[in-house]
């Protein structure tokens, strides 16, 4: 089956002869495989499963261990995520544990799925049955393997140790793993798992307290803070505190000794470019630009002007001609004649002439006003308005009211537009003035313009602050508090007297209101369209807008205010630009309250027992007859493990076991020489030595003995 993997195949497997053993060290968190006398494993990679589906293909790989990046983007990983074999430091899906063995002998250089070498595998303390007769079912049925021996990866690592020197044949291993901690005694270089001890508390545990932690405490940097970089965070920062609740108190009151001990983990971080002003060459080029801009600008809207007149200038020629000639065709063939033209009457065609000849003074910004021909028009259109009453029937009066009425809109719509074409004239004029003050001189015209926005500016925040706060002022000529009432209009303030009055007079008695004329008159005062001191439209905030428009046309380092004064939110959060400080991630009284869950699991919510706690239980598990052993057991306690190699854990783990241990008792607490890979140092070394054959399982004894046979199998690990 395909894998994506970065770890290399060994090339030499053909050069060992069946007859050498392949160690396999299975842990919770690390598969470690190699030959039997060799110092190190040939292959390590992560104990994990993933088996994702490539994009385009469809086709399924297996992921195990640590995976290629730069490869994995181009399959689905969304419904296949990392899986273990393992339930706490147990075995029990061997569907993935067998996808792991496939990938660590591929990479040991196996050819096919025949091992025909002798294996030695690592398992837990007092490995259930089931799980022992699968795992050696899956390597006789699956890989054919000639034999199998199962050892206890502690004590492999112990009488590695002892044959090194550092601990002695009686003794306390304890080993804190990925998933569990065991406390197990050793008489005579040999286990008692009897007297073991274990409990659910290992590095997957501080890895994950930490991860929340961290998670927690800088949300934004969540993609940063992955698995694998809390586990390298743990391993390098972390610590075992000797007193904890005094370490936590350092943290609290912010000491230096507590800032000492603060790590920090700086994020990748580009600074933006510090902005820098303009120069005055730069503002000249820009005004320059700008400048050249608004005259092309200014060209292009003068030439579009130019020839919208030439265009109703050739429609009006147009139209006169039609005209001249419609007057030289006899009445009854003017259908005829004006059947190609578009045109139904005459009438229609002066219509056309007096909407052109309008459209051409707009467009040459002249003052439009009716003509004689619109005046005539007019008078056609609407012949019974200047005709007296009494000279009209009835039906006549009905059509001259409506004529009226039509007349008298048309007209208002006309000086509308009128007032709209002298507003718009108006303005050009003061933009030509402006345009020509600037101009003559355009320092002095920039000065006056910052002042006069300056002084808008001020204007309109002092009136918002009095809409705000109201008109009063307490004796400093300051703004005070106020009140709903004192920021009421005058009209709005009568109103609620009124209303006030009405209502109390209605508590009196019989409701009659609105039967005198006198409560109407009071209706149209309390009603809200008696407003007439009710601010219309600002003049002040449009000529401030038109100003802040001019200034940022003619002058590029302006800025206009978004908002100024009291009446601006205090309590909205304002951007500020990102430093560094903000990428940082730091690590105080995270480094020691993660690892201090192996001493109190109550922190994460496991009611179990401590490391210090485990080698007092283990200790009296002993029968009255091993009471001499104790002594020695306390002089040589172990720690092996990934999880035992934090500063501080043989001190805390000493001062905690004395607690327990009577007064004079000898204790002392050693570490193994590597923590991590003694355990399969110890079990390569046993598997290349003359008694590995007495303590293996073969395959004929198996097929001959059963699964229950694998029930009275013990190791032996003195040799």
């Amino acid at each position: 089956m395909p894998f994506i993997s970065q770890i290399e195949r060994q090339t030499d497997y053909r050069l060992f002869p069946s007859t050498s053993p392949i160690v396999i060290d299975n842990g919770g968190s690390y598969f470690r495989i190699g030959w039997a006398g060799e110092s190190d494993p040939r292959v390590i990679f992560r104990n994990i499963v993933q088996r994702p589906r490539h994009k385009s293909t469809g086709e399924t790989v297996s992921v195990v261990g640590d995976h290629n990046t730069a490869l994995l983007r181009y399959f689905d990983c969304t419904r296949s995520g990392p899986r273990s074999a393992f339930d706490n430091n147990v075995v029990y899906q061997f569907d993935i544990m067998e996808y792991i063995l496939d990938f660590g002998f591929d990479r040991l250089g196996v050819n096919g799925t025949e091992v025909d070498h002798p294996v030695l595998i690592t398992e837990c303390p007092c490995n259930p049955l089931p799980s022992r007769c699968r795992m050696a079912e899956l390597l006789f049925e699956s890989y054919g393997v000639p034999s199998v021996a199962f050892g206890v990866d502690a004590a492999f690592s112990y009488t590695y140790n002892q044959r090194l020197g550092i601990c002695d044949k009686d003794g306390l291993a304890i080993c804190s793993g990925f998933n569990t901690s065991h406390v197990i005694p050793f008489v005579e270089g040999e286990p008692v798992f009897e007297a073991c001890c274990r409990s659910n508390i290992g590095g997957y545990h501080v890895t994950d307290y930490m991860k929340q932690l961290l998670s927690l405490k800088y949300p934004q940097h969540l993609a940063k803070l992955t698995w694998e970089k809390v586990e390298d965070l743990k391993m390098e920062h972390c610590y075992i505190a000797q007193d904890y609740a005094s370490e936590v108190k350092l943290f609290q009151n912010e000491t230096k000794e507590a800032q000492e001990k603060t790590r920090c983990w700086q994020l990748p971080f580009t600074p933006p470019p510090p902005e820098e002003k303009p120069s005055e060459e730069e503002i000249a080029r820009k005004a320059a630009i700008k400048e050249r801009q608004g005259q092309r600008l200014r060209d292009m809207a003068e030439a579009k002007r130019a020839s919208r007149i030439n265009e109703l200038e050739n429609e009006l020629r147009g139209l006169d001609f039609l005209l001249r000639q419609l007057e030289k065709v006899d009445e009854n063939d003017v259908p005829a004649f004006l059947s190609d033209t578009g045109y139904v009457s005459k009438q229609e065609i002066e219509a056309a002439v007096a909407k052109v000849n309008q459209s051409l003074r707009k467009a040459k910004r002249e003052q439009v006003e009716l003509g004689e021909k619109a005046d005539a028009a007019t008078a056609e259109k609407f012949p019974l308005v200047d005709i007296p009453d009494n000279m009209l029937t009835q039906e006549q009066l009905k059509e001259k009211k409506k004529q009226i009425f039509l007349k008298t809109t048309a007209e208002g719509r006309q000086r509308a537009r009128q007032k709209r074409a002298e507003e718009e004239l108006e303005r050009e004029k003061q933009n030509q003035l402006e345009e020509e003050k600037r101009l003559e001189n355009p320092e002095l015209y920039l000065g006056q313009l910052q002042t006069k926005y300056k002084e808008l500016s001020e204007k309109v925040e002092q009136k918002k602050r009095l809409k705000t706060n109201g008109n009063n002022t307490n004796g400093n000529n300051t703004s005070g508090g106020v009140g709903r009432g004192e920021r009421m209009s005058t009209a709005k303030k009568e109103r609620m007297r009124l209303l006030t009055t009405a209502a109390f007079d209605r508590g009196k008695g019989e409701d009659t209101f609105g039967a005198k004329d006198e409560d109407w008159q009071l209706y149209k005062l309390m009603s809200k369209d008696n407003d007439d001191d009710d601010e219309g439209p600002d003049l002040d905030e449009a000529e401030l807008t038109r100003v802040s428009a001019r200034l940022q046309e003619i002058d590029p380092t302006f800025t206009a205010k978004v908002d100024t004064g009291a009446y601006q939110a205090a309590d909205v959060p304002r951007a500020r630009p990102l430093t560094k400080e903000d990428f940082q991630i730091l690590m105080g009284v995270e480094r020691f309250r993660c690892p201090e869950i192996l001493f109190n699991p109550n922190l994460v919510g496991i009611d179990q027992s401590g490391l210090d706690e485990m080698v007092g239980i283990s200790l009296r598990r002993f029968s009255p007859k091993g009471q001499g052993l104790e002594e020695k057991m306390t002089s040589s306690i172990f720690l092996t493990g990934g999880s035992c190699q934090y500063p501080g854990l043989s001190e805390r783990l000493e001062a905690g076991v004395r607690m327990i241990r009577p007064c004079g008792t000898p204790i002392k607490v050693i570490r193994a020489n590597d923590p991590v890979f003694d355990a399969w140092r110890g079990a390569s070394s046993y598997a290349a030595s003359l008694h590995f054959p007495e303590q293996i399982v073969s395959k004929y004894d198996y097929e001959e003995k059963g699964e229950d046979w694998l029930r009275r199998y013990k190791f032996r690990y003195t040799i």
